[in-house]
């Protein structure tokens, strides 16, 4: 694993993928495993963005097997329409990487399906996408499902008492709630793999401090956060740095299931991909089957 870097990753031809996110992180990774051989979906809700993400792509690489697929993970609707479209057009899916986010807007928002925006977006909206292509990772080559968390993750907890934030809405603390669910829901999808036989490697990763557009969609652009993003940006990362504990988890055959990757350095901060410390909260178990149920019954998804 020392100093891992894309020039690493393993030959990708014939493995298909799907990344949510169709810029920042979500592009490196399609870039990275375009220029790998791999068949890359880039799933997102913007149109007009995810035609200019994939002109990129084939602009570097030429002979790049990649595609857009409109998808809105603020609505349990578009998500079933394209788990819908996904099982129509393809038997199997090898690789799932759960990356799209949306990041501490600062008044309270909410989903389609009346969820608080981030934990309806970056947790819910996954798990039940996840839930909508088991069937076809289930029929993958060595299939791979990773989680994006964040360290937001590691001072979160969960709020059982009140998962949509609609008693006190804190932007940071909500935030750092749905990555800290991410990470719970990668660790239990392992487990889930491990005992109903579904052969299916469960990761997680965090992509530490990177310069990505998520604190001005967000927070905004003129918010402290937005500004520290703007002027400080030394301090953060480049993407494609970011990208490579996902491409690692995704790709490396060193990489587990069930297990957290991060950068190196700093306190997992910036850097090559290591094996990033899980906070206290992610390994309770107990905690991790009460969310699977409570998710379920919210989304009405079923992971069969």
């Amino acid at each position: 694993m020392a100093k891992w870097t894309t020039a690493d990753i393993p030959p990708q031809r014939g493995r298909s993928v799907v990344v949510t996110g169709t810029g920042g992180l979500g592009f490196e990774d399609a870039l990275a495993l375009a220029r790998a051989g791999a068949e890359v979906i880039l799933a997102g809700r913007n149109t007009a963005k995810g035609a200019e993400a994939v002109g990129r792509i084939r602009k570097a690489v030429p002979d790049a097997k990649v595609s857009f697929e409109p998808l809105d993970l603020a609505s349990l609707a578009s998500i079933a329409v394209f788990g819908e479209r996904l099982r129509a057009k393809r038997t199997s899916l090898d690789v799932l990487i759960n990356n799209a986010a949306v990041m501490t807007p600062p008044k309270r928002q909410a989903t389609a399906d009346g969820f608080e925006l981030q934990f309806g977006t970056n947790y819910l909206g996954h798990f039940a996408l996840t839930a909508q292509l088991l069937p076809l990772l289930r029929k993958g080559s060595k299939p791979r499902v990773v989680t994006v968390s964040s360290l937001a993750a590691r001072s979160a907890k969960i709020d059982f008492d009140d998962l949509q934030a609609q008693r006190r809405y804190q932007p940071m603390a909500v935030y750092g709630q749905s990555k800290l669910a991410q990470l719970v829901f990668a660790l239990e999808l392992q487990r889930r793999s491990d005992r109903d036989g579904w052969g299916i490697a469960s990761a997680a990763a965090h992509p530490g401090i990177s310069r990505t557009d998520l604190l001005h969609n967000g927070a905004g652009r003129w918010s402290a956060p937005g500004m520290a993003r703007t002027f400080l940006w030394f301090l953060f990362q480049p993407a494609d740095q970011g990208a490579l504990p996902t491409l690692f988890a995704a790709t490396s055959p060193e990489a587990r299931g069930g297990t957290y990757y991060g950068p190196d350095k700093m306190s997992e901060v910036r850097g090559h991909p290591v094996e990033a410390k899980v906070p206290p909260l992610a390994k309770d178990a107990a905690a991790a089957a009460r969310l699977w149920e409570i998710s379920e019954r919210l989304t009405k998804a079923r992971f069969e």
